[in-house]
């Protein structure tokens, strides 16, 4: 319901998720088309300026490659793309009312990650790595074999 209006604002923006882990707002996680350095940065600070957006405590920005409602998929990104120095953004502003965690109501900090793949651009000094995939024939005896494995 979201992502068409945040389309015609934000047009780079591929698409969209509000997992349920983050009681639908706290979390957003938005992939896009990364065209120039510090692109990630710009859509965060996009997000918390637009409308409800301002409530998400937590903004995950990925390529456009990447499936926003595999949560797992993100995490991996996140997990393996952050430099916590280098792709954390920490604001400040509103918050929503029934957020326990601020040390006051209403407004408090918010954290933005970058996991995107880096550029020299942008202060990356090695080639990015390329994410290794399976072929089909591989993923269908590794599917096949998956219970002898022990790994059910």
């Amino acid at each position: 319901i979201f992502l068409p209006l945040l389309k015609f604002q934000l047009p780079e923006v591929v698409d969209m998720h509000l997992p349920m882990e983050g009681v639908f707002h706290n979390c957003v996680i938005v992939s896009i088309k990364k065209s120039f350095p510090g692109h990630a940065q710009k859509i965060m600070n996009s997000l918390w300026g637009l409308g409800q957006m301002m409530f998400a405590k937590f903004i995950i920005v990925v390529d456009d490659d990447v499936e926003v409602e595999n949560v797992s998929e993100v995490m991996w990104k996140v997990f393996n793309n952050v430099d916590p120095r280098r792709d954390t953004m920490i604001v400040e502003g509103p918050l929503e009312v029934l957020d326990h965690s601020a040390p006051r109501p209403l407004f408090g900090s918010k954290m933005g990650f970058d996991a995107t793949r880096k550029w020299q651009s942008e202060g990356h000094p090695r080639e990015w790595p390329k994410d290794i995939v399976m072929s089909p024939e591989m993923q269908n005896l590794v599917t096949e074999k998956w219970s002898k494995y022990g790994l059910d």
